[in-house]
């Protein structure tokens, strides 16, 4: 965002000062300092060691992360983000790249603009995620190659086809190519990856990856070359077993969230992060240089780094224990102070898109046995990774859910067109009543729903289809849900009402028997075919090793 873009937002920027114990990871220094700003910028300095409080230090930065997973456009996410201390963010925007391909990237840099938080855009590297998938757009390499030359976009979003690269796919490593040429970085996504395979991975210029759930693989990833984002998201959160990661290799780790829901959104973003990594007894300057300092060289972020002559991107802390925040400062304008926050998005109008009309009845959704087995999928909270397991089904009878087993139905609608679903089923979601559904499933963003009884999945699946998208409960004809009118995938609404009102969704799903803290978000990462084992997509269920589509019914 240029100083031009918010000023007018924002009341102009003029000389004030700031007092406080400075902490300066990038030189290791803290000490008591009082901070003259000039136009956005530190113009000096000033020692005092009477100082005592509050702490002042850099801004915190989210290293990947896809703001269409907090339910809110750019600006409202902004919103919230400040009141934690983020001042820039590194998004990926592929979630409407794969909806509503480069007009859905713009929106989100256009929305961006009006408000006073940094994001840096990437350029979406897999539309559709892979080619065995349908999305409602494609980015070519040649797209790829003119929106990198944009000063809007600053890298190569996250490579999640990490079979093409390995198997030398020629349009994944055009767009590779590219990117190298165009000197952005290349974002990557490759769980479980090793051996030999990493290395063609690695070679390929690809410079991150956030997907390490082990520090094991994390190890082999540094050793590799590359960047290590710890995640810790709402469906997936690795920091517990990659902590371990900062004091080795504090040059070379950053810390995501991924994906972040807006209840967690709301109640903490990347300060929360960093008080648990201080908890831990991990050097201050360590913690505070993979949380606010390594991203700004890695994608050439002009963020401020508490210098003289730095832009004024800071925040204020009442300690360095909690890191709760009591002021934001973005280039030289206090966004945030214990009065709240301290600028209001415009309105924007819902932009047109497309969606499916037609909606099931419960004989579209009926399955019979074809053999003696059937494939389910083996959901695993906490992870974005699923297992795999089979059960005993009789050849020729119809197969339905069993909620005393945990067996239930999952169903995925083509978004795009009015085509028959997909049907498969899955355990570990703990649901005893009624169906959830969405319109956000990773990363196609086709139907998705997850239910007890067939009835339930159809009210649920209907009432996405009528308000173009959203999230659902139903219990048989009773149904509770959210409109998402910004590409079926996120609202406008304050952030504390989308908050509020995804808490008490979610609360009625957990009160209908789910086991899964975040049932919304784990759903939607059911039909995310490029992360192991078993998944499913418009087509039915998918094997990710594989790499292909394969039958219910084995």
């Amino acid at each position: 965002m240029s100083d031009t873009d918010y000023s007018r937002k924002i009341s102009s920027r003029g000389h004030f000062s700031v007092s406080g114990v400075l902490i300066r990871p990038g030189t290791r220094e803290k000490f008591g300092a009082r901070i003259e700003v000039q136009q956005g910028r530190i113009h000096s300095i000033i020692r005092d060691d009477r100082v005592a409080g509050p702490f002042i230090m850099p801004g915190f930065i989210d290293a990947h992360v896809h703001i269409e997973s907090s339910l809110m456009i750019p600006s409202q996410f902004a919103r919230v983000a400040v009141k934690h201390g983020t001042v820039a963010v590194v998004a990926d925007p592929h979630e409407v790249a794969n909806v509503a391909g480069e007009a859905g990237v713009r929106f989100m840099v256009r929305n961006a603009e009006s408000v006073p938080l940094y994001f840096f855009f990437g350029v979406p590297s897999c539309v559709p995620a892979s080619p065995l998938e349908k999305s409602g757009a494609v980015l070519s390499a040649a797209d790829v190659e003119r929106l990198l030359a944009e000063e809007d976009f600053h890298f190569l979003a996250e490579m999640m086809n990490f079979p093409g690269v390995v198997g030398g796919d020629d349009e994944v490593h055009a767009k590779l190519r590219v990117a190298r040429a165009a000197g952005k970085p290349i974002d990557g996504h490759a769980p479980g990856l090793e051996g030999e395979d990493l290395r063609k991975y690695v070679q390929s210029g690809i410079s991150t990856d956030h997907e390490c759930t082990t520090l094991e693989e994390a190890l082999a990833k540094i050793e590799s070359g590359q960047k290590i984002q710890i995640r810790e998201g709402s469906a997936a959160r690795n920091f517990d077993s990659l902590a371990a990661l900062i004091p080795q290799y504090p040059e070379s780790v950053m810390i995501c969230t991924d994906d972040c829901h807006p209840d967690d959104l709301e109640r903490r973003h990347m300060n929360k992060i960093v008080s648990r990594a201080v908890a831990r007894g991990y050097d201050l300057f360590d913690v505070l240089t993979v949380a606010t300092a390594n991203p700004v060289p890695h994608y050439g972020l002009p963020v401020g780094q508490l210098n003289e002559g730095d832009p004024a991107d800071f925040i204020v802390v009442d300690d360095v224990v909690d890191f709760n925040v009591l002021e934001t400062y973005i280039n030289g304008v206090k966004v945030f102070d214990q009065n709240g926050v301290l600028f209001e998005p415009g309105k924007m109008i819902p932009p047109q898109f497309t969606f499916r009309d037609a909606v099931p009845d419960t004989d579209s959704i009926k399955v019979t046995a074809s053999s003696e087995t059937m494939n389910v999928i083996k959901a695993v909270p906490g992870e974005l990774l699923t297992g795999w397991k089979t059960v005993p089904v009789v050849p020729g009878a119809e197969i339905v859910s069993d909620t005393e087993k945990d067996l239930l139905k999952i169903v995925v609608l083509d978004r795009y067109e009015n085509t028959p679903p997909a049907i498969g089923f899955i355990t570990g979601f703990g649901l005893k009543s009624g169906a959830l559904a969405a319109s956000i499933a990773h990363d196609s963003h086709h139907l998705l729903a997850i239910g007890g009884d067939d009835q339930s999945i159809v009210n649920a699946l209907s009432w996405i289809v009528e308000h173009k998208g959203g999230l659902c409960y139903a219990s048989e004809s009773d149904v509770t849900g959210i409109t998402l009118p910004f590409y079926g995938l996120m609202s406008d609404r304050p952030g504390e009402e989308i908050s509020r009102l995804y808490q008490e969704l979610n609360a009625e799903v957990v009160h209908a028997g789910c086991t899964i803290g975040a049932p919304f978000m784990t759903a939607s990462f059911m039909a995310l075919t490029v992360i192991p084992a078993l998944k499913i997509n418009h087509n039915g269920l998918f094997d990710v090793a594989q790499f292909r589509n394969i039958p219910l019914c084995t």
